[in-house]
């Protein structure tokens, strides 16, 4: 499908340059960024003969002489290159739609995609096919593009692939065997334009499924359940029905697997993270032990509530993954000691508000980057005391002479972190560094 054609390439980052890798020798590649890549990126490209051009101005090298433009991910849809190639006729699609098509035709492809808890599911399904020796190859929003791992992929393996939102809005002819809806509330509303919008990118999902292929919906999520109500394939629920809470333990289809008070993971969401990979634990057959085993010994996900270090008796949590004020909001649930919370960073009109029924044990607030002056009246009309400073470095420096023995300070900005950082991770490893 990708031969001898002429691709634009929208924006670098990794999917940008797997991207290119993938198709660089039977094709023309054009690709373009605001900035350089690393040094070993762009000797990589001038040895794969890509052309590269970095401009703040990308249109201008758009015209009819191209086939296909593929964006990355987070580049919106309302740019200048993707309107304009839209008005030509010239398709556009993304990374992960790209390589799908390089995949072999036997394979088995799982998709997991909601506003918060992908990559905590994603990731305990990967712990649990590796420790029941499965043919297993990880992907897609959780930092490894699939054009990276296709040529890996074997007949009948199975291709596991987190999906972002931002992935999904692209794809065309992208379908998987099984898909995971963890849960859907209002977030990248800057980037969808509105939620209704925002939704039906989720429900892309399950496009092209059909009868043999399996959905796994969250039974207490209406929106979820909305989202899904008119597609054709199996359904299955967890957090209901099948996989299930009961008296503090979590049970598969009425056999108890595990007590919440075994788990290393904290709140009610990584309980239903945990529910939605026993469905997909069950399908493929694994054993009771095998699961038990990956439960028992699973810590999390760094950047998702990740306990970073206990000091003078403070307890330092790292939430540097909540970009939207649900996920903060599940956070705070999982305390209940005195918080101090660090909130803010990009500014695109998230409601703060969201949080009001998750303050109980809010102590102080610490508002850092574009969003601090509303965070500062948030926190007034709740009567929390609030000190907002630009950096994070500043706030701990605050924080340091504030936190007494007892405290948890919580790092759970509500907030992308594009106002001062590269991506959330370098956001999450800065405090954890300060720390």
């Amino acid at each position: 499908m990708y031969e001898q054609k002429k691709i634009f390439i929208l924006g670098m980052a990794r999917s940008g340059y797997e991207c290119a890798k993938l198709l660089a020798d039977k094709n023309e590649i054009f690709l373009t960024d605001s900035k350089l890549g690393t040094k070993e990126q762009m000797e990589d490209l001038k040895k794969w003969n890509v052309h590269f051009e970095q401009s703040e101005n990308q249109v201008e090298f758009l015209d009819s002489s191209f086939d296909v433009v593929i964006k990355n991910p987070g580049v919106p849809l309302n740019h200048p290159v993707l309107l304009k190639a839209n008005d030509m006729g010239i398709p556009v699609v993304n990374e992960m739609e790209v390589a799908y098509h390089y995949l072999p035709k036997k394979k088995t492809i799982i998709g997991i995609t909601g506003s918060n808890g992908k990559t905590t599911t994603t990731t305990l399904i990967y712990e649990m096919f590796k420790k029941a020796n499965l043919p297993v190859h990880l992907g897609g929003n959780i930092g490894f593009p699939l054009s990276s791992i296709v040529k890996s992929v074997k007949e009948n393996d199975i291709v596991l692939l987190e999906i972002s939102d931002h992935q999904l809005v692209n794809f065309k002819d992208f379908k998987t065997d099984i898909s995971i809806l963890t849960n859907i509330s209002p977030t990248h509303l800057d980037f969808h334009g509105s939620y209704e919008a925002y939704k039906k990118s989720k429900a892309k999902i399950f496009d092209h499924h059909t009868p043999n292929d399996c959905a796994f919906l969250n039974a207490k999520d209406e929106e979820s359940l909305k989202t899904a109500e008119k597609i054709k394939s199996r359904k299955e629920y967890f957090n209901g029905f099948q996989a299930y809470l009961k008296n503090n333990s979590i049970y598969l289809m009425d056999e108890k697997i595990i007590d919440i008070s075994e788990l290393k993971v904290k709140g009610i969401h990584n309980c239903e993270n945990i529910m939605a990979s026993l469905l997909v634990a069950k399908e493929f057959s694994i054993s009771k032990e095998v699961i038990r085993d990956v439960l028992l010994n699973f810590k999390g996900v760094e950047h998702r509530i990740e306990f970073v270090k206990e000091v003078n008796g403070i307890t330092y949590y790292n939430d540097s993954k909540s970009t939207n004020p649900v996920a903060t909001m599940t956070a705070l649930k999982s305390f209940n000691t005195p918080v101090l919370l660090i909130l803010g960073g990009l500014e695109r009109n998230q409601d703060f508000h969201d949080l009001k029924e998750s303050l109980e044990h809010v102590t102080h607030i610490y508002a850092i980057g574009q969003t601090k002056e509303r965070i500062m009246e948030f926190a007034k009309e709740y009567q929390i005391p609030c000190t907002k400073k630009e950096t994070l470095k500043e706030i701990m420096e605050e924080i340091k002479k504030d936190a007494k023995e007892g405290d948890t300070v919580l790092l759970s900005p509500a907030s992308a972190s594009w106002d001062q950082y590269d991506k959330f991770e370098s956001r999450g490893e800065e405090f954890k560094q300060l720390i």
